[in-house]
């Protein structure tokens, strides 16, 4: 075998470390086929979906994915942000990635973000990062609470790309920070601030976590005790009672048994208690997207006027005002340690 080093092979990036900001995804447009791709790769995930693959794969190709495409077009339209031509999810994650850039610039750390499902993929840009000098790289995971999920299949995503490298860098994992007393503190302020801003003064806030089967939580998954931990956690930390501060959970999907209180249910149910007035914030998300915005601001607001209601208010996420993007700083540079 030759020994000659050819210039290409000695001319090397400068080494760098680098953080990677990982979230959930996006269709790249509302129509059809997009969303269909989206959900094709999201529903075929087998972390989210446990059922035998066998069994699923004719019910999402020859059923769900025929028809549920335009039932969430039309949801991501109208939340869709038309300037960018882009979902707010991966339009403020940008925005979160930029900001952290400029923090950690001086430091010399490269900062990108990927999506689980959809683009930028999780592979491309671990391998931008790689081919930048990217030796040592930090995987962030924006999700408090942990799930199977959403954390560990975030991080499955990116070591499916990394047992494919030749010259594959060394990586840390971020774990979650539903207890974090900086992400409390930012969270607990948002709400403080928000709630300020209103000209009512809301009976009861209901934080809504996105669902989970049951049958998950049974098998281990800790997500629902880090949701309750959150909330109470925010609690504590506003002097609010466990009567005035509630938790609930979203977007159940399918047959099976999901974890309860339900948000939607509970928006019904609560003008018949003499609940008139709720504010709402979504904890298990920490950039807005069509859960949030859709689902809950649009969605959860028409259940509950239609239900009796008299005022409702959104709390949007922490996305990327000052005081989460300090939190998500602060989380990174310690996560660094040692690195930097």
């Amino acid at each position: 075998m030759s020994t000659h080093l050819t210039q290409d092979y000695l001319t090397v990036p400068k080494e760098k470390i680098g953080v990677l900001l990982l979230n959930l995804g996006t269709p790249d447009g509302t129509d059809y086929w997009n969303v269909r791709r989206y959900l094709g790769e999201f529903l075929s995930d087998p972390r989210v979906i446990e059922t035998n693959k066998f069994v699923w794969w004719p019910v999402l190709n020859l059923g769900i994915l025929s028809f549920r495409p335009q039932k969430s077009g039309h949801a991501y339209a109208q939340i869709w942000d038309k300037e960018k031509n882009e979902s707010p999810l991966r339009v403020i994650t940008r925005r979160q990635t930029e900001k952290l850039a400029e923090r950690l610039s001086a430091d010399g750390v490269m900062v990108e973000f990927a999506m689980r499902y959809g683009n930028p993929s999780t592979k491309s840009v671990l391998e931008k990062m790689q081919k930048a000098g990217c030796q040592r790289i930090l995987l962030m995971p924006l999700y408090p609470q942990y799930s199977a999920t959403t954390t560990a299949t975030a991080n499955d995503k990116a070591f499916d790309a990394l047992k494919n490298m030749r010259w594959q860098p060394a990586v840390r994992t971020a774990p979650a920070y539903y207890n974090d007393p900086k992400y409390i503190e930012a969270l607990g302020n948002s709400i403080r601030d928000h709630l300020a801003t209103l000209d009512f003064e809301p009976d009861v806030i209901l934080t809504s976590y996105h669902g989970l089967p049951q049958e998950y939580v049974d098998k281990g998954d800790p997500y629902e005790r880090h949701c309750y931990d959150t909330t109470r956690l925010v609690r504590e930390y506003l002097g609010l009672s466990e009567d005035k501060m509630r938790v609930t959970f979203q977007s159940r999907f399918g047959p099976q048994q999901w974890l309860t209180p339900a948000t939607d249910t509970t928006l019904e149910e609560l003008p018949k208690q003499g609940v008139k007035k709720v504010a709402i914030l979504a904890p298990a998300f920490h950039v807005d997207c069509i859960e949030t915005l859709e689902e809950i601001a649009i969605g959860g607001q028409e259940e509950f006027l239609a239900a009796g209601g008299e005022k409702f208010a959104y709390i949007p996420c922490l996305n990327d005002t000052e005081p989460s993007m300090d939190q998500i700083e602060a989380m990174v540079r310690r996560e660094l340690a040692g690195w930097l």
